[in-house]
């Protein structure tokens, strides 16, 4: 009995992977999808179940639960920050919630939005950040704010960018700022600050370009941290300005950093395998690191297994697939490397310019680009076009799936394709 109990605990498992995509680049936060019949190929006018509008400027992605599609939203100005729950069967707006109003909003780049981080979701509980101007829990039932907090200093100077994660009881969430660096876990039930701590690295030599007015671009950053596990113990990935780190996710202590003075504003999520961490390590001329796991202090260049400084993404999040890492970078061309050495297997242009991360799914890559192009290739060692769709507008959130269904959300609208 013991035995059968446990398989169906874990086809249950299974069965609720594949209906909820709970977070910023789905279950694992890895960008892979375990649905075996995705649509290869669609259009504005093929195997689109629903397309709904969403209103306000907003890159943030879909997450869902069960039969719920929840964004974030803001309007241009900044002086609203909204959440909007959509049916996923129908595609209908069942609330469309204020739940910060700003009187003095920070600047934010004309490229980003004020709502462009991620929600996250779980069981009765949505999980929302706009950064510095607010944080909330939401009850998913009844639409009532749990808590919320709006007392994290931080000069985002672009704009937020970085998505929280969910570990354990813990919300974790990365604010990069212009005057502040830090990371910060808060209890999941009540909001309340259980650990924080500053970034360690020192700001010295911020702009050898000797451009003072930039130094604020040298000390933001816009990734979502990471929680995996390691040789049994978990650790937490999180990439800042300059630098990418390793924590204690139970406590904040610091395992270990990797300094890269000649890169920042790291937008991207860590991905782990084969024993490596792999980090785009933001713009600059540090490029795409495989660091090796098992470190303590401060790195050196013998920790970095390898280093790819051409064809590097800055804004998409990169798919490992076995022992293939697949990456686009943001002006359209995407490579396959042999994920334990670097070795570039492929490198083609694909056309366009890209922000959202790609998906894994059926042995497939699936990409949206700004212009409103998904293409999908295979994940393979040799490169294979296999289809390019077009939707009416570009892509900056990634793509989200549930059973048999893409999610898709564009500048201006949210679709469900199957």
């Amino acid at each position: 009995m013991s035995r059968l109990c446990l398989l169906l605990a874990l086809l249950a498992t299974s069965l609720r992977a594949e209906i909820n995509w709970p977070q910023f680049r789905g279950p694992a936060g890895d960008g892979h999808s375990d649905a075996k019949n995705l649509p290869l190929t669609f259009s504005e006018t093929e195997r689109v179940k629903w397309k709904t509008p969403i209103h306000g400027k907003a890159w943030s992605s879909p997450v869902i639960w069960g039969s719920l599609v929840w964004l974030t939203t803001a309007n241009e100005e900044g002086t609203e920050l909204s959440v909007v729950c959509v049916d996923k069967a129908t595609g209908k707006v069942l609330r469309d919630q204020l739940l910060f109003k700003v009187a003095n909003p920070q600047f934010c780049h004309k490229f980003n939005s004020y709502a462009s981080p991620t929600p996250v979701i779980e069981d009765g509980r949505l999980y929302v950040t706009f950064g510095s101007p607010g944080t909330a829990c939401v009850d998913t039932a009844t639409g009532k704010v749990l808590w919320e907090r709006r007392d994290f200093v931080c000069n985002h100077f672009r704009g937020a960018g970085s998505s929280p994660i969910v570990w354990q009881d813990l919300v974790i969430m990365n604010f990069d700022g212009s005057d502040f660096q830090f990371v910060v876990a808060l209890d999941k039930k009540t909001g309340k600050t259980v650990w924080k701590v500053d970034r360690s690295i020192d700001y010295k030599d911020l702009t050898p370009e000797g451009k003072p007015e930039a130094e604020g671009d040298w000390r933001k950053a816009f990734s979502t941290p990471h929680v995996a596990e390691v040789d049994g113990k978990p650790i937490l990935f999180s990439s800042g300005a300059k630098g990418h780190y390793a924590y204690e996710p139970r406590t904040g202590k610091e395992i270990w950093r990797l300094e890269e003075r000649e890169s920042h504003s790291a937008a991207t999520r860590p991905v782990l395998g084969l024993g490596m961490v792999f980090i785009p390590a933001g713009f600059g001329k540090a490029g795409l690191l495989g660091v090796k796991l098992g470190g303590h202090g401060v790195l050196g260049e013998e920790s970095v297994a390898w280093r790819l400084k051409k064809t590097v993404p800055n804004k998409p999040s990169v798919t490992l697939v076995g022992d293939l890492l697949f990456a686009v970078n943001d002006g359209g061309i995407a490579v396959c490397l042999d994920a334990k050495t670097g070795e570039v297997m492929w490198s083609e242009r694909i056309g366009g310019n890209y922000s959202a991360s790609p998906l894994f799914a059926a042995g497939r890559i699936y990409v949206g680009n700004e212009e409103g192009k998904v293409v999908v290739f295979a994940a393979d060692r040799t490169f294979k076009k296999l289809a390019e769709n077009t939707l009416a507008d570009g892509f900056m959130a990634s793509p989200a799936v549930s059973e048999s269904a893409l999610f898709l959300r564009t500048k201006t609208a949210l679709y469900r394709i199957e």
